[in-house]
């Protein structure tokens, strides 16, 4: 099942897709919902973000080549971690798909991307084992973690490399039913193909992140997780259009602007 929120006729709700409509539904897909009677062409509303999550989880150096190509940038040998390594982001930084990220004025020109799967949380769990982790998980959506590379290098922290405000695209819907193993994560910039991966081809899954975070954090419906990318960005300038293609899901699509001041 796709979920999608959505806005049409200046109302804004959840909604179910099916082939280019959205139907409108009662409630939430969190809790008890209904399937209503309106109908929308999926072309003619807005697309909402999916979701302002309670907690905001992501993954850092979860894939061997984005780890190794960081490693040889910084003239070093590659760190790979033995243990899932989680941080967290910042709810101000998202906007939906179709919006745009707009690069703060006092910016470098070191703007990246990173396509990333973004696993959504369904119901209450802590202490979850290698067993039950996955029964957690209500779907999936996609995520563009924006990072502003020389603020990276410079600051102590994320804050604003990181956490800027429209540095984190997430969209366009959610999908309930994936198949991991089978899943391609492709990346355009201006429609020309700037990366390539196998999405499930994680240093760590998703498992054994829902087990470590939920030792320490009980996890709650609408958590998300942001699992991390493979390979390195172009620096992006005003004016690009990124698309993320994650096969199954969909495409989260989002132009760059710079900031007038």
């Amino acid at each position: 099942m796709r979920w999608l929120k959505f806005t049409a006729a200046g109302k804004t709700s959840w909604g179910i897709i099916e082939g280019e409509h959205v139907i409108a539904v009662e409630g939430d897909p969190f809790g008890e919902w209904r399937r209503g009677t309106q109908s929308h062409a999926l072309k003619d509303v807005k697309i909402e973000l999916p979701l302002i999550p309670r907690t905001f989880y992501c993954v850092g150096l979860n894939y061997l080549k984005h780890l190794k190509e960081a490693a040889d940038r910084a003239g070093t040998v590659p760190n790979v971690p033995d243990r899932p390594e989680i941080g967290y982001r910042a709810q101000n930084a998202l906007i939906a798909h179709d919006e745009d990220v707009v690069i703060p004025a006092s910016a470098t020109e070191k703007i990246h991307y990173e396509g990333e799967l973004v696993v959504v949380i369904g119901k209450k769990a802590k202490h979850l084992t290698e067993a039950n982790a996955m029964d957690c998980v209500f779907g999936y959506t996609i995520g563009n973690d924006v990072s502003e590379r020389t603020w990276q290098k410079a600051d102590r922290s994320l804050w604003r490399s990181k956490n800027a405000d429209t540095f984190k695209p997430m969209g366009p819907w959610i999908e309930t039913s994936v198949d991991l193993e089978r899943m391609e994560t492709v990346i355009r910039v201006n429609g020309q193909e700037t990366g390539r991966f196998r999405t499930n081809d994680m240093i760590f899954g998703i498992v054994p992140f829902l087990v470590e975070l939920s030792k320490y954090f009980a996890l709650s419906p609408g958590d998300v997780i942001w699992m991390g990318t493979d390979g390195a960005s172009p620096d992006l300038k005003s004016g690009d259009v990124v698309e993320i293609d994650i096969t199954g899901i969909g495409t989260l699509r989002n132009r760059f602007v710079k900031e007038e001041v």
